[in-house]
């Protein structure tokens, strides 16, 4: 089939779909001509191939074998990496990246948060970084190379090559979501068992739009983009905007309020207060944060066990921390003062 037609690519990937009707989102994946195929284990997997490979000699589609690949822990899909851990940015994609040169024109700026924006579920404040470039792009503005935007370049260069590994999302289990709003955009994470599945965040378009409805809109925002994984699903919802928990007793709303609140309530979930000082996941994507994730990143497995005993919450294995001291650590600091000499 030539793909140099218009409606090829469309066509195609009809058909395939159609092919494997049966077996989408349960162990095969299709997208064009690229096939991937998971399972749970090795027997499963191959009953699973061999189904596959039934399927392509009934509909007489050939699959060239030098093309192929079996067995494998981690397979590049799409740009990606896909593993058994998570997914990841694929490193050889990643290169052309570090090798684009400063833009010198529109066209080149555009080309390069397109490919930069294809990650962009990788990147923290992807929004509030890409700003500054982001702002060549509005008709009227003459392009001009400031500092400001040679850093958001090399920023963004830099959260490519050190992107972390999100997790693959559980159907069975529940999500937890963190929403924060400033005036610097709007930053959502979705997380399951302390382990991020993707970022999320945009430039804030709502002119003059209180706090309350800016904080909301982070929490629309995330439901729109992530309702794929959530619809149907349970998950806790913590914004740092105390009133919005009570958003579904409120008797009095106005009309985009009522609008939002009948979407929200396709879904299974609640919303819960969660202090701005303590809501660091989310503060970070939508302003700068407060805290080193680097360092937070960096920090040894028994050092957080350590920390774990002492009654220290900690969320491990992603590039943000949370720590909350707990009743019976304030018992302990104040015993330990009463002993101590020096004080």
């Amino acid at each position: 089939m030539s793909f140099g037609l218009t409606n090829a690519p469309a066509y195609f990937m009809n058909l395939m779909n159609k092919v494997f009707m049966e077996y989408l989102d349960k162990f095969v994946v299709v997208f064009i001509d690229d096939i991937l195929i998971y399972s749970k284990t090795e027997e499963v997997h191959e009953e699973h191939l061999r189904l596959v490979l039934q399927k392509l000699r009934e509909h007489k589609l050939y699959a060239k074998l030098g093309k192929c690949e079996f067995w494998l822990d981690q397979v590049p899909f799409l740009g990606h990496i896909v593993s058994k851990g998570g997914i990841m940015v694929d490193p050889s994609k990643i290169s052309s990246v570090m090798d684009w040169k400063v833009p010198e024109v529109v066209k080149e700026v555009r080309g390069f948060l397109g490919l930069a924006g294809y990650y962009r579920r990788f990147i923290e404040s992807f929004s509030r970084i890409a700003k500054p470039m982001t702002s060549l792009l509005e008709k009227g503005v003459p392009f001009i190379w400031t500092k400001v935007r040679q850093a958001a370049f090399d920023e963004l260069k830099k959260r490519l090559t050190t992107a972390p590994l999100l997790t693959l999302p559980n159907l069975t289990k529940s999500f937890t979501m963190y929403c924060d709003a400033s005036k610097e955009g709007l930053g959502c994470v979705l997380m399951q068992e302390g382990k991020v599945i993707p970022y999320a965040s945009r430039q804030k378009h709502e002119v003059n739009y209180p706090t309350h409805d800016l904080e909301l809109a982070a929490v629309v925002h995330a439901l729109k983009i992530w309702r794929h994984y959530l619809f149907g699903n349970r998950c806790e919802i913590y914004t740092d905007h105390k009133s919005l928990k009570y958003i579904f007793t409120q008797n009095e709303l106005n009309m985009r309020q009522r609008r939002w609140l009948e979407l929200i309530k396709d879904y299974d979930l609640e919303i819960h207060y969660h202090p701005g000082k303590a809501n660091v996941v989310a503060d970070a994507l939508s302003r700068k944060s407060y805290v080193n994730m680097a360092v937070a990143f960096q920090m040894p497995l028994e050092l957080c066990a350590e920390l774990e005993s002492l009654n220290l919450g900690f969320v491990h294995h992603t590039t943000v921390a949370t720590f909350e001291a707990e009743p019976t650590l304030k018992q302990e600091i104040r015993k330990q003062q009463k002993t101590d000499e020096k004080i």
